[in-house]
Formats: C-alpha cells, structure tokens, sequence
C-alpha cells in the first residue's frame, strides 16, 4: 500500500522525515527549511507547563575551577588557568512526567550553567556520550514513540521498538540505555557528557573540536532493576532526595572535567564522522585532557524559581566557544531557546537563576514578564550615532567551518568506519564484563518481549543481532522459551534525552 505524503502543517508535501535542509551534506542547517522550523516549534508548544523532556528533576549550584592550561585551545575565560566560575547544575529523568519515579530506567539529563564574566556558558548533556538520533528533524518523531499513545495514554513498547529499529543509529545510546548505565545510583554517582561535538577558538584565531567529559569523583555506581522497581515504588523522589541531602549534610559532590581534543583539520578526514553524536572518539586517538573541577556546594532556595524556572540551552556559547556541523546540535540551537520562550516567557533571560552576572547591552524590547529597561534616553535601533552598543566581532570569537555550499537533504557522506552498530557491538563485547553481559540481555529480552506486534519484534531480534550475533540468537532464544518473565517489568522501561 502506497503511504500518503507527510505535509506541513499547511498540506504542502515535505522533502524529507529523515534530513534537515544543509549547506552540503556537513554545512551549516539553513534556517528557511521550513518544515523543520515549523516541526521542532510546534514540538515546543505541546505541553504547558512543564518541560516535553526532561520534566522531573532536581540541582544544585556549585563553582568551577580550572586547575588546569588548555589556553591553547581556547581564549574562553572560563577555562582559563585559575579561573573560578559559579554554576548551576541541573539532573533530569528524561522521559518521565513530573512526579514520575526517579528510579526508572533512563537516560538522565546532565546540564550545567556556567556564570562567566563572558556571559553565561552552557553544557546541555546526559550521562551517557552518544544519542539516539543524529539529525533533528527526528527528534519530536523520537520523543512521540517513547512517550504515551494519545488514546489510552499508556506508554507501547511497540511503537517505542518501531522507531528504534527503523532508525538503526539509535543502537549505540540503546546499548547505553539497556545496559548498567541506565540505572544510576543516583545522581552524584555518574558521568556526564556534553555528548556533541563543539568549537574551541583560542586568542591566535586557531580552531579545535572537542568533546566534554565529566567524571564523577564519588565514582561510577549503578543498581540493578529490582532494587531499582522497590525505591520507584517506596520513594518516587529518591535522587532529588539524596543530592538535596547530601549538600545540607556538607558532602559535596564533584566531577573533574575532561575534554577531548581534536586538530581543526582532523575533523574532515578522520575515517568516521566526528560531528555524528552517535559516535565516540576513541580515547587512543584523542586522550581526556584535564582542565578542572566542577563541586555542588549549595541547595537552592526556592526550588521553584531557581531549579523549575532554569533554562539551559545550547545556543548559550561565550568567545571562544562555538558549535560544530553536528545536526542534532544546529537544530537544538534553535529549538532550546524557542522553548524556553514558550515554556518561562519571552524574558525568561531576566529571571534571576537565569540572568548573566556580566553586563547585557542590546535593543530588545518590551514582551511578557519584563522587568529589565534601558533608560529612556538610550536608543532603541542599530546602527545608531547616540553611543548605542555596537556588534563586534573580534570580541565575538566567533567560529566557523568550511562546506561545499550546495542545499541538500541528506545525511553525511559516509566514510571508512561509519556504521550504525559497529560502536554499540565494541560497547557490548569490550566494555561489558560477562556480569553486564547477562544483565544487558536480561533487560533487552523483558523490554522486547512488550512487543505484539510480530514484524517489530522481528526487527527488534535484527536490531541486537546487528549488534552482535551472538546476542541476537540469545534473545531470539529467550523469547521464545518466555525467558523474559524473570526480567522484573523492565519492559515498562523507556529512555529519552534531551
């Protein structure tokens, strides 16, 4: 049967579900692709008022101190030897309603704000290194299948497996997701990662990759689903509780921060695509960098106005710092902000938890909530000869990136050691030890078995395969035998990042 043409809103047909429109297959993400604009912004508006993603969770604010030199990466103040930055921190349980168990299995959020004399710097990431999608004009369809169905209002592992399976870049984050990583201990015992690709300019102008890496000095500790089960159901707030605690009580939790580096000229031949956030860079090829320690050293106030009322987002970048040709990265520049403006209010930048602890000087104006003016006298357009402030580029540090300049929708051109399952197999064979192995097993069988509908179950038996052979033939196996029935309800389980 012949499937009808997705439209826009409008009933124009669309190019592409899969492909933003781009300046060549790894430019920039051109702003006049309609669909996608009108997609992630109607995506933006589909709740009131708490976040689509990321709903239920919890922070603290802390400081960062650089202890030590990556100036000659980047002229960023922030990473400046000696330098100390207050921040704010905010952890997530990504699929899950407000007042949903902390303890489900998930991705978590892992965002911090940076207060810089620069202007605020954020890091909007998760606690695992990879995504599950890599372009995002995907990302409301991907949110939609791990969510609710609208009839029943009850999450379906069928339509959740459907996705996935037809969007095989997705395995490496469901390796993530099934195995130990997607039950933390809690909050102060796990990594985080700002998982994108970025743009590190330093003071000559030369221009770096780099990946940011968070290293939980309380170490990395997980639980095991049953454990997991009993505190969703005896404390639906146990993380939130146990960092809020853990800060009164004096015991501050830190992360040393880490970077990997990339040569500016690396990043177009390198033998896979480095701005692909289903992937990893080998630490052999780009070794963890120092450059400090990130502590949480105080709760907040009013949890409303200083944790619900945070908004990050990654479009928040200071001199020397940039974004890269990642296209789940361009789309979310665009998309953050647009839900913050819906989700807190046009001024959401003047709230408090918010504002920038350095000077703001532009001409907007008026809007909903505004409590931040200009004085009468001071002009209201550029460019201007009253003495208004003036754009400037060298104070900027802007960066930037070379491509082709033809539109096209298309995903990267592949190269040598680009596959969709090549990383998620090495995460599963190298990095498992045999315990993990049967545990991973365990929780894919329960969540498979949720599946009724035979051809997504049969895709979701290819899916692990394609992973791995021989845990393809295990799961196939399990399932068959009901192997799934000692899984302890993992199949109710779902994972979504931000």
């Amino acid at each position: 049967m012949t499937a009808e043409p997705t439209t826009t809103q409008t009933g124009t047909p669309v190019p592409s579900d899969d492909h933003s429109l781009t300046s060549g297959t790894e430019g920039a993400t051109a702003l006049h692709d309609r669909y996608l604009v009108e997609k992630l912004a109607q995506f933006n508006r589909e709740r009131i008022p708490e976040r689509i993603v990321h709903a239920k969770g919890g922070g603290a604010f802390g400081t960062f101190e650089v202890t030590d030199d990556v100036s000659m990466y980047t002229r960023a103040a922030v990473f400046q030897p000696g330098a100390v930055t207050e921040t704010l921190q905010r952890f997530s349980s990504v699929a899950g309603e407000q007042g949903s168990p902390d303890t489900w299995r998930d991705v978590r959020g892992f965002s911090v704000k940076f207060y810089t004399d620069e202007g605020n710097y954020d890091i909007v990431g998760n606690n695992t290194p990879v995504f599950f999608i890599r372009d995002g004009i995907k990302f409301p369809d991907f949110i939609h299948s791990q969510k609710r169905l609208p009839g029943s209002g009850l999450r379906d592992a069928n339509m959740q497996w459907d996705f996935w399976t037809l969007s095989p870049e997705s395995a490496h984050q469901v390796t993530y997701l099934m195995g130990d990583r997607g039950l933390p201990r809690s909050w102060r015992e796990m990594p985080g990662f700002g998982s994108h690709t970025y743009q590190w300019i330093n003071a000559a102008g030369e221009r770096f990759w780099v990946k940011y890496h968070f290293t939980s000095n309380q170490g990395n500790v997980e639980m095991g689903g049953s454990e997991a089960e009993l505190i969703a159901g005896a404390d639906a707030d146990y993380y939130r509780r146990d960092l809020y605690e853990a800060i009164e009580a004096g015991n501050f939790p830190s992360w040393d921060v880490h970077v990997q580096v990339m040569p500016y000229e690396d990043g177009k031949t390198y033998r896979f695509n480095p701005f692909d956030i289903t992937k990893v860079w080998p630490h052999a090829d780009y070794p963890l960098i120092k450059v400090g320690t990130h502590t949480l050293n105080r709760n907040p106030e009013n949890f409303f106005a200083e944790i619900e009322q945070a908004a990050f987002s990654p479009a928040n970048t200071v001199p020397g710092i940039d974004i890269s040709p990642d296209k789940m990265l361009m789309a979310r520049v665009f998309s953050y902000p647009d839900a913050q403006r819906y989700r807190v209010g046009t001024n959401y930048n003047q709230i408090p938890v918010n504002a920038p602890k350095s000077p703001v000087n532009n001409y907007s104006q008026d809007g909903s909530a505004r409590h931040g003016f200009n004085a009468t006298t001071a002009p209201v357009y550029a460019p201007n000869s009253l003495g208004g402030p003036v754009a400037d580029a060298a104070a900027a540090g802007a960066g930037s990136w070379e491509s082709d300049g033809e539109l096209v929708r298309a995903a990267a051109k592949l190269r040598s050691d680009d596959s969709d399952f090549g990383q998620a197999g090495t995460l599963y064979r190298e990095v498992f030890d045999d315990a993990a192995k049967a545990r991973f097993l365990e929780t894919i069988t329960g969540a498979v078995s949720g599946v009724t509908r035979p051809e997504v179950r049969e895709r979701a038996i290819w899916y692990w395969t394609s992973v791995d052979a021989e845990l393809g033939a295990s799961l196939r196996a399990n399932l068959a035998t009901g192997g799934a029935e000692t899984v302890d309800g993992e199949a109710e389980y779902v994972g979504v990042a931000e």
